[in-house]
Order: structure tokens, then C-alpha cells, then sequence
């Protein structure tokens, strides 16, 4: 049964939305006092407008829509709403400015949201109560900068390396961001780290505090797996770029190939290393939607024939990065060394957490960051606890590509089409996930995933 969530625009937006009988619905008020957009999407306009930047209507669209996206990611148990226990059913209803404009493309959103998060989506979009048709503040005085690009900056080592790279190039990056919980005190040591080095960091930086609790919507049971977060975060990218001169509407999107890929290690993963963020066929169909609705010219990644070590390796500022590594975050979840009575930190033993192991190894010849749960890549680990089984699986794969390397073809298919790309695209697709690897297979040489 389909589970559907309506997104109202305060207390004129009350006509009724035709649902098919017997499926539940929930509505979700983003204006609940006719002021700013709650949710994080006024933060944003507002900070936008501050930056000598208005975003634009259809861009505000896009935010309300992702702000309805994380709130049935969040709010629909798959458990309790599945048949299967994991594939959901989604009706969301959106007011936008342009219905007939999104109604275009509300199959290629959906597409994009099935393979996100593998849940079975229904989008539909009406109009604005009447009196909104700018929802947008207008901005207040003209830009500091002449910003020529948007990245995300997630306070990540890609996300701060690649941040790295466009500022000592001369670019001129806005920086976006959006938090909820453990990732904000990474983000805010990581825009220190680079305000001392480059300058004043906040007059690039605009962020978004975005998350739907119990007592903001009734909800059909919480979900933690948040697989269509990603969404959001590029939801927010393009809207900002939507302010900026045609030409300069740059999506930047720093992910390191091996982790973009998302290859199933082994045959009994299904390529959950991470949501699919930055998947070459997932940032395909945002490079469609941003141009039908023409709210931004260039979705790229410039780090998807890159390993992570390779990355390290290459920034332009080396040293720099070195010394900053410890302030970002890469682990899947910092907050689970509580549960050793261990303050919150990086695991060591989770897919990022090996990843990233490997580049520091490959890159340093030593690890800056401080690993809580298994502090050094010795001995051996019991593949049936969670301390062993991705060492284990990614032992599996360094013997498979080492027995036959050809097999990396195949591989990097997948996870999803790669149809969008050339042969010598997917060659060098091929290439990035066998040097990536290695990369970890070196670095965890000397542990062994034995069954006690």
C-alpha cells in the first residue's frame, strides 16, 4: 500500500489533494506561520540572499521537493510499511511555481529516487496557494565574490580536498552544506581549517539545517537508512546554482571513484557501501534535470577517475591536507564507539573507514586519523562480526581482480547502467576500481579475517 505525504505552504494551502481510497496520507506544513520556509529552506534563501544571491522559483521548488523526499526517507518505516520489509511505496504532492514544467518531469524524478533509494515513487505537483509566486527573498546588495560554481562540502576528505583544489586554483566557489547531527562539528573544523588558509571562508558558504522530527509530521514510523539523503544535498547544490550567471552554473560533486561506483564487494552485497551520491548514472540524470528545468548548466565530478589515495596524493596543497585530515569525517557512523563506552570517532572497520585507512597509508606512509575500534591494521579479526566482515569481503575482491583483473568490466556495471558513457569512460571506470582495491588490499595486508 502506497503511503503518501503532502507538503503544504501555510494555512491558505488547505485544498484538498484526490488520493486514491484507503491509502494513508500525512501532510507536512513548510509555513506553518506565513514567514520563512521552516526546514532549512529559508536558512538557505536567507544566507543565499546574503551572498548577493537569489535563488530562483524553480529552485525553491526543488527544495520544497527535497525537503519532501528526506521527510518520507526519514518517516516511512520500511519494516512496517513494506511488503518486503524494504521496498516502499511513496505518493508525495508538491506546490510548485510551474506545475506543468515539473510535470515533465516527474518520471525522470522518480527514476532518479528508484534508484537512489530502491523504493517505488509517485510524484505529482500542483500549484502554489495563490499569493506565493515568490517564495525567493531578493537579495541584499550585489555579490562579494563573483562566484563561477557550486560545490558540496560535506566535511568529508573528498568534499575538503576538493574544496582545497578550486580555492588554490583561483576558483570561486559557493560552498553548500546542510547538517543534522554528528557531522556539524566536522564541518565547522574543516571550514576553519580552510578560513585560516585561503581567507574569510564564511562569505562562501551558505548551509542548510534540514531534518524532520516526530513532532513536526505524524509519520508512518522513523527510518534510519536513509537512502535518498543524497538527494537533499544536491537538491540544495542546484538550487543555489540557480542564482548564478548561465555559464557559471557548476555543480561541483568531489567523490573518489571506487567509493562513486559502489561495487558489490562480494555476492551477498547488493553495493550498500554508502547511498549512491555521486554513482555515474545517478549524477547522469541530475545533469537532465537541471537542464530541462534550466536551473543549472554542469553537474561534474572531477574526482571520478581518482582513487581516494590518489586524491591525497595529487591536492594541491599536500601538506596542508595532512595536517587537516583529522577534523573531517569519512566513518559510517562516528556515534556507534559510544556503544564500547568510547567517545565518538571514526570505527576503522566500516567500508569509508578502510577507505580512507588505505589512502592516509598510501598518500603518508601512516594514518593521522585516530581509529577507535580497530586501531591498527594488524592480526586477526573474525569475519562474522562486524569488526571483520569488510575486511573480509574486500579480501575477496583484491583475490578475484588479482586472478582476473579483466573481470573489473563487469563489475563496475552493477551497481547501475553506465550507458550514458563512452568506452574509454568506462575503460578508466574500470581502471579507477581496480587501483582503488589495491589500494585498500595493500593497506590491510596485515590483518587477517580468520573465523575463530
Amino acid at each position: 500500500m502506497r503511503s503518501h505525504i503532502i507538503i503544504r505552504l501555510g494555512p491558505t494551502d488547505s485544498a484538498p489533494v484526490p488520493l486514491p481510497a484507503g491509502e494513508p496520507h500525512r501532510e507536512l506544513d513548510l509555513r506553518p506561520d506565513t514567514t520563512a520556509l521552516k526546514f532549512g529552506i529559508g536558512q538557505i534563501l536567507d544566507e543565499a540572499a546574503g551572498h548577493g544571491l537569489q535563488i530562483s522559483e524553480v529552485g525553491v521548488d526543488l527544495l520544497v521537493l527535497a525537503v519532501a523526499v528526506q521527510a518520507a526517507d526519514t518517516r516511512i518505516s520500511r519494516v512496517r510499511n513494506a511488503e518486503d520489509s524494504f521496498t516502499r511505496e511513496i505518493g508525495l504532492s508538491v506546490p510548485v511555481s510551474n506545475p506543468t514544467l515539473w510535470a515533465g518531469v516527474s518520471d525522470l524524478v522518480e527514476r532518479m529516487l528508484r534508484f537512489l533509494s530502491g523504493d517505488l515513487w509517485t510524484i505529482s505537483f500542483r500549484p502554489r496557494p495563490s499569493g506565493m509566486d515568490r517564495l525567493a527573498p531578493p537579495r541584499r546588495g550585489l555579490p562579494l565574490i563573483g562566484f563561477n560554481r557550486v560545490a558540496l562540502f560535506s566535511g568529508g576528505i573528498d568534499s575538503f580536498v576538493g574544496a582545497v583544489d578550486l580555492l588554490a586554483a583561483g576558483r570561486e566557489p559557493l560552498f553548500v552544506s546542510h547538517y543534522w547531527d554528528a557531522g556539524t562539528s566536522s564541518q565547522a573544523s574543516c571550514a576553519s581549517h580552510l578560513n585560516r588558509e585561503f581567507g574569510v571562508f564564511e562569505r562562501r558558504h551558505v548551509r542548510a539545517r534540514v531534518g524532520i522530527t516526530a513532532g513536526d509530521m505524524a509519520s508512518f514510523g522513523s527510518e534510519d537508512t536513509q537512502r535518498a539523503r543524497s538527494f537533499l544535498f544536491v537538491s540544495l547544490a542546484a538550487a543555489c546554482a540557480s542564482a548564478l550567471p548561465a555559464g557559471h552554473r557548476i555543480i561541483d560533486v568531489p567523490e573518489n571513484g571506487l567509493i562513486s561506483l559502489n561495487v558489490p564487494l562480494d555476492p551477498l552485497r547488493l553495493g550498500a557501501w554508502s547511498t549512491r551520491t555521486t554513482h555515474p548514472f545517478y549524477l547522469a540524470r541530475w545533469q537532465e534535470l537541471v537542464e530541462r528545468l534550466d536551473i543549472a548548466d554542469q553537474v561534474e565530478n572531477r574526482y571520478r577517475f581518482k582513487t581516494k589515495g590518489q586524491m591525497l596524493d595529487e591536492v594541491s596543497r599536500r601538506e596542508f591536507v595532512e595536517r587537516s585530515i583529522p577534523s573531517t569525517i569519512s566513518c559510517s557512523s562516528v556515534s556507534k564507539a559510544r556503544w564500547g563506552g568510547q567517545a565518538p570517532g571514526h570505527c576503522g572497520y566500516c567500508v569509508p573507514c578502510l577507505i580512507r585507512r588505505a589512502s592516509e597509508l598510501r598518500a603518508y606512509g601512516r594514518e593521522p586519523t585516530t581509529y577507535v575500534g580497530l586501531p591498527q591494521l594488524t592480526g586477526t579479526v573474525d569475519p562474522r562480526t562486524a569488526k571483520g566482515e569488510h575486511i573480509h569481503s574486500f579480501e575477496l575482491m583484491v583475490e578475484r581482480l588479482r586472478v582476473a583483473p579483466n573481470t573489473a568490466t563487469g563489475l563496475v556495471r552493477k551497481p547501475g547502467p553506465l550507458s550514458d558513457y563512452s568506452a574509454d569512460e568506462i575503460k578508466s571506470y574500470a581502471e579507477v576500481f581496480r587501483e582503488g582495491i589495491a589500494e585498500v588490499g595493500q593497506a590491510i595486508r596485515g590483518v587477517h579475517a580468520i573465523a575463530s
